[in-house]
């Protein structure tokens, strides 16, 4: 019996350490890792049978078992509809499973430049980002060593200083300020107004908001922003100002 509960309770946890990995990976790396998991995991399975002698019956089944490793690959390809899935059914209140992006309530925010668009967790307090321009285009950050990030910043330092700003607020938070001294040092030009030309589209999507947002609501996810994101918390004046400029603009509207 006490076997049994010491099972139960890895179980729970590997599903919850499963869901909290699922939802914080990007959807193309969940596929193909799920694609490598079930590649060399078929092959195991292969190589155990052959050693016990007992191939013969799989080859058997294996026209039975067709129509399940297809329905595998379309469930692969749905990833990104069962992230949408989770936050709807609200697996932000599992231990260790934040809210999706953009769903249940709004708790992802994004910020778009010339050569970034940034993402937010306000539950997490996680950044990440994708390369909208560049050699690296389509990459994301996550996956980028720290010599691709810094060739990256040194473009957006030259082509466009919201990138560079958003970039530099990135490497601040998840590589500390060690980047620096192999940056060089530099600081770069100083970022423009946070809220230079803002947009109310633009505003909602930093705040993670959708439009017809209340007065009340728009409080809630600036106070959630600058809970995650301050600087001394680990954010940037940059991002403070952008959150508090995208405030600014919904409240006086």
């Amino acid at each position: 019996m006490f076997g049994r509960l010491i099972l139960l309770i890895v179980l729970v946890g590997a599903v919850l350490w499963f869901l909290r990995w699922f939802r914080r990976t990007p959807p193309e790396r969940v596929a193909r890792i799920l694609r490598r998991s079930l590649l060399w995991g078929a092959v195991g399975v292969l190589v155990l049978l052959a050693i016990s002698g007992r191939l013969h019956p799989l080859f058997a089944a294996l026209p039975a078992a067709v129509p399940l490793v297809m329905r595998v690959v379309n469930l692969l390809r749905l990833a990104p509809m069962i992230r949408q899935v989770m936050g709807a059914l609200g697996l932000s209140g599992i231990p260790g499973v934040t809210a999706g992006a953009g769903f249940g309530g709004g708790r992802t925010s994004s910020i778009r430049t010339r050569f970034l668009e940034m993402t937010l967790d306000h539950a997490s307090g996680e950044m990440d980002g994708l390369v909208l321009e560049g050699p690296l285009r389509g990459r994301r950050l996550s996956a980028l060593g720290l010599e691709q990030l810094l060739g990256l910043l040194a473009l957006c330092r030259r082509g466009d200083a919201q990138s560079a700003a958003v970039l530099e607020a990135y490497l601040d938070r998840v590589r500390g300020g060690d980047w620096r001294a192999r940056a060089g040092g530099g600081e770069g030009s100083a970022p423009p107004a946070a809220d230079a030309a803002m947009t109310r589209e633009e505003a909602l999507a930093i705040l993670g908001l959708a439009q017809g947002a209340s007065r009340d609501e728009i409080r809630a996810a600036h106070r959630r922003l600058v809970q995650r994101f301050h600087p001394d918390r680990g954010g940037s004046d940059y991002l403070a100002a952008k959150i508090n400029a995208a405030k600014r603009l919904l409240l006086s509207e």
